[in-house]
């Protein structure tokens, strides 16, 4: 009897580290370990108020707002910004992804507020409520340290991939951490795909509209699914089914199985997914700083970002009013000074150039005459 006991002693001793001690479950951390997310969203709301009460649609769009009675807070004319928000050059003022500003003029900076900044209420709306209900769930699964190094490295990746094929349009938003967290969760094999894919395939579908960008998603998934599998990954082993007698059996076979599992599963997908990490953070930065145009070899990438539709433009050197394209035949321009356009479009630097001027539509609710 006391040879059997020391048996049982000796072959269950495996079984407390089935889970390996740093990627333990933080099930049972309590609610204000989550910290960490809560944080992030209370800057994203703020910095949004920011930019709002600096765009100021009452002032610089001569009250042609919508949503007039919020005063300093209405929104621009949803032709020039259909998702509820400020106009095109409050977001380069504040901080948003342009690629002239991020190589002829080096504002690398921009890589770190961009994420920050929101194209409209909409896409604020989405991108937070997505935020919170994924990155709660992992933050009490995992703790705030690593999620919030996830969350913080998928944005800053994120911003590099959407480098490579931006241009002169701006890019803003969340999409990056967002994707970060969800790749994470799909490194984590969780069993809610479905929730995964409803919150993937909505915020992707809004990245077609106007300053949302969906190259920033894609490397944000990416930099998450690899960081996941890096600080996340746990092994996955099967539990070894008990004898007659109720006792857990743990043969030589099983036994080297164990062993053999737990070696797989700690060095070599972590191994793996670091490397394919740091290939894609330093492609990315090799070509960011070597201006290098990937959307020369690929014509159908902007579309993957932007989707022209009736209501909006793609690029920022067309202009509309109403849905029609501005031109001297319909009137529908008049030179401005340089205010409330954005700085940096190449068509509108190139008049600024020639003479102090920009050409803006005129946004009127009824016939006036122009001094």
């Amino acid at each position: 009897m006391a040879e059997s006991l020391e048996r049982i002693d000796v072959k269950l001793s495996p079984a407390p580290d089935a889970r390996m001690p740093l990627m333990k479950s933080k099930g049972g951390r309590r609610q204000g370990d989550t910290w960490v997310v809560s944080v992030f969203v209370i800057i994203h709301i703020g910095v949004f108020i920011a930019t709002m009460l600096v765009n100021d649609c009452w002032t610089n769009s001569h009250g042609d707002c919508l949503l007039q009675t919020l005063g300093r807070f209405s929104f621009q004319p949803l032709p020039e910004n259909p998702l509820l928000g400020p106009s095109q050059s409050k977001l380069d003022e504040m901080g948003a992804l342009r690629w002239i500003l991020l190589t002829e003029q080096h504002q690398t900076w921009r890589l770190f507020t961009f994420p920050f900044l929101h194209g409209g209420l909409f896409h604020l709306l989405l991108n937070l409520s997505s935020i919170v209900y994924v990155g709660v769930r992992l933050e009490r699964e995992f703790g705030p340290i690593r999620i919030g190094i996830i969350y913080a490295l998928s944005a800053f990746v994120g911003g590099l991939v959407a480098s490579l094929f931006l241009r002169n349009t701006p890019a803003v938003g969340a999409s990056g951490p967002l994707y970060g967290l969800l790749g994470t969760l799909l490194s984590e094999l969780i069993s809610a795909i479905a929730t995964l894919v409803f919150v993937f395939v909505c915020n992707f579908v809004l990245g077609f509209l106007p300053y949302v960008d969906n190259f920033a998603s894609t490397g944000g998934f990416i930099s998450g699914f690899l960081l996941g599998s890096v600080f996340l990954l746990s092994p996955q082993l099967q539990p070894v089914a008990p004898n007659k007698g109720g006792i857990v059996e743990y043969g030589v076979k099983s036994y080297i199985n164990l062993k053999l599992k737990k070696k797989l599963d700690r060095p070599v997908l972590r191994i793996v997914s670091l490397i394919l990490f740091g290939l894609l953070l330093a492609g990315c930065l090799v070509v960011v700083l070597h201006g290098i145009n990937i959307n020369s070899y690929c014509t159908w990438c902007p579309y993957v970002d932007c989707i022209p539709f009736t209501s909006w433009h793609c690029k920022d050197t067309e202009a509309s009013y109403n849905g029609e394209q501005c031109s001297a035949d319909n009137d529908l321009y008049r030179e401005w000074q340089l205010q409330a356009v954005s700085e940096y479009a190449p068509a509108a630097a190139a008049a600024a150039a020639a003479a102090a001027t920009r050409i803006r539509c005129l946004r009127i609710t009824k016939p006036r005459s122009i001094k």
